[in-house]
Formats: C-alpha cells, sequence, structure tokens
C-alpha cells in the first residue's frame, strides 16, 4: 500500500469531474445517449462550455468501445441463463448502472456494485437521493438505505461503497462485501459471472497496489467451480514518446502522476495485467482500432455530422494513447467455448 498524498488525491478526483463533464458535452452534442449523467454532475459543471469536437469524438469511441463489450457480457449471460453481477472500481459519476437498469436487459443484473473514495460516493448517494430518476430505477424506495454517514447506499440491487482501492483488499474491500442482507449471506456470489470494470482507475495506482486488488478479486471467485470472472480496463498506455512526455506534464502541474502507466509500453503488454493471474483469456485494442474496425460505418458518418473536426492526425494519435482490455477467467471447462466470444467483433456496414 503506498500512502496517499491528500492534495494528489484530490486532483485524482478532479478527473472524474472532467470525465463528467465531457460526457454531458458528447451527450448534448449528439454524440452519445445519457439521460442520467446531468444528474450527477458536480456542482456548477453544467456552467462549463461544451468540450472541442476532439473531446467529444473521443468520449464518444471511449463509450461505444466499453458499451459493446458490457453489453456483451450481458448477452452471454441472457444466453446462458445466467444473471451476472458487475463490479465497478472508481466509479466516480459513472451512470452505467442507470443505463442498463432503464434498458432491455435489466434482469439479467443480480447486483451491480459501486466502489470509490468517500468523498465522491457521498457526493453521489446525495445526487440518487435528490433525483426521482435516479431513485425511481433502485426500485422500492422502502428497499433503499444510506449508512456510515452517507457515504454507502444499499437497494436491492445497486450498492454504492467507500472505500480506498489502494488500501490491502482484506481489510477495505472484504468487509464491505461480507454482507449485504438480513440473512447475513455476502454482496456478491461467486457463483454468478462477475464483471470488474475499471475505467481510469488502475493508471493512477501503483502496479503493486492494482495487481493486489486484482489478485484479491481472482481469489474470492476460485472458489466456485462454475465461477466466471471478467475484467474490463480503460487507460492510457505507452506514454514514453514526445505525447506522453506533454500528457506527464500536463498531469503533473495538476497534480496527478500516472504511476500504474509505467509497466505498459505497448498494447502487446496489457493483456498481461489479467494472464498473469490466470485469466483463460486477455485481450487489448486501441481506441483508434475501436474507431477504425469496430464502429459501424454508419455511426461514423453520423457523428462526422455532428460537429466539424479538423484535427483527424491528433485524434489518431490521442486515440492511439488509450485501450480498453478485457480478459476472463473460466473456472469450468465446459463455459470457456462461450466466453471464449466475449470481444469486439468486426463492424458490419
Amino acid at each position: 500500500m503506498h500512502n496517499a498524498n491528500p492534495d494528489g488525491d484530490e486532483a485524482i478526483r478532479q478527473t472524474n469531474s472532467d470525465a463528467a463533464v465531457a460526457r454531458l458535452s458528447a451527450a448534448q452534442k449528439g454524440y452519445i445517449s445519457d439521460p442520467f449523467v446531468r444528474f450527477l454532475l458536480p456542482r456548477g459543471a453544467h456552467l462549463q462550455p461544451p468540450r472541442p469536437p476532439l473531446i467529444n469524438v473521443g468520449t464518444y469511441v471511449r463509450s461505444e468501445g466499453i458499451d459493446q463489450l458490457v453489453n456483451q457480457w450481458l448477452e452471454l449471460c441472457e444466453r446462458d441463463g445466467k444473471q451476472c453481477q458487475i463490479v465497478s472500481l472508481g466509479a466516480g459519476s459513472d451512470t452505467r448502472f442507470w443505463r442498463i437498469a432503464a434498458g432491455a436487459r435489466a434482469n439479467v443484473l443480480a447486483k451491480y456494485v459501486e466502489v470509490d473514495f468517500a468523498e465522491n460516493t457521498t457526493k453521489k448517494a446525495m445526487a440518487i437521493r435528490k433525483s426521482k430518476e435516479l431513485g425511481v430505477l433502485l426500485g422500492n424506495q422502502d428497499d433503499v438505505s444510506l449508512s456510515n454517514g452517507g457515504t454507502t447506499l444499499h437497494s436491492p440491487v445497486y450498492h454504492l461503497l467507500p472505500a480506498d482501492l489502494r488500501r490491502n483488499p482484506s481489510e477495505s474491500l472484504a468487509p464491505l462485501l461480507a454482507s449485504s442482507s438480513s440473512d447475513g449471506s455476502p454482496m456478491l456470489s461467486n457463483a454468478l459471472p462477475t464483471l470488474l470494470l475499471f475505467e481510469c482507475v488502475l493508471a493512477y495506482m501503483h502496479p503493486e497496489d492494482s495487481d493486489a486488488l486484482i489478485a484479491w478479486f481472482v481469489e474470492y471467485f476460485s472458489t466456485e467451480q462454475s465461477g466466471v470472472l471478467g475484467g474490463l480496463v480503460y487507460e492510457m498506455f505507452g506514454l514514453q514518446d514526445a505525447f506522453g512526455k506533454v500528457m506527464h506534464t500536463n498531469l503533473k502541474a495538476r497534480n496527478v502522476s500516472l504511476p500504474g502507466v509505467e509497466p505498459y509500453a505497448s498494447v502487446a503488454s496489457l493483456p498481461t495485467r489479467f494472464t498473469r493471474h490466470g485469466f483463460t483469456t486477455s485481450h487489448a485494442i486501441t481506441l483508434r482500432d475501436i474507431r477504425r474496425s469496430c464502429v459501424n460505418q454508419s455511426e461514423l458518418e453520423r457523428i462526422s455530422h455532428l460537429e466539424l473536426l479538423d484535427e483527424v492526425e491528433e485524434l489518431d494519435l490521442v486515440l492511439e494513447h488509450y485501450a480498453v482490455t478485457w480478459g476472463v477467467k473460466v473456472n469450468c471447462v465446459d463455459a470457456q467455448a462461450l466466453w471464449r466470444e466475449w470481444g469486439f467483433k468486426p463492424s458490419r456496414n
């Protein structure tokens, strides 16, 4: 565990606000559909000007890529006749639970757990309690409760938990996930397919801390013979070049460092994040390749008409430094064929 730097922690939390504002901008310009993001924005964020086209397109590609994999995860579980669990680590102002809960596969979700700094979970819990649109998707209001001084929120499916992910998971996560109901059963069943989401979180952690986090989940889900554990990471990588130096300098000026990026100099190195923990399969793809190969031509044409994008070379340069890595650990040999299907499919135009 690496000692926290209070100023650095505040700066990391600010990156969540940046991402939320970027998402609102992309939604307002018509790149993505997210009716829930405005309810979770930090105070005053809606007053900020729209982001430039480069940021909007990047937000679109990120969103499209992660959505494809998460939706496919839900689809595979549905096909297998199973409910699933999703654990979003460093979730910030993310709206994914509400987008799933309002969609066609809401019933596939047995549990959706979000973990973040207590400062972030307090703000999110307050926003959820204030918003009728968010609250109604949590189910019966009698079954929704706040605890731990407003840092924690529980509902039948959705749970919001405060933790510092850099701490030993046995001390920070284990007690939080120990029980969620009157019968004392654990919040997460190790028999249900479970997807771990890491969107722009591991880059801010030291590699040994993120390794310990993934190893803890692997151990948690290793006791059930039919268990399936998936991991999905979105982050920057390969920052040893001129672009990376500029990014490091800009972030350093804001008191943000990226210790988690250092071991990953290339796309080929990214899957080791999961394979070294015994995952059955793991792959990685840059956002540039997602945009080129995995987004329908009709969609690319649609977004090209939203705003004029002059700097296509600059866009490619940015997208080449962000990647989505996904992997799955399947304990049961019979289930491996199904889960090998999980991944990006070339777009059919």
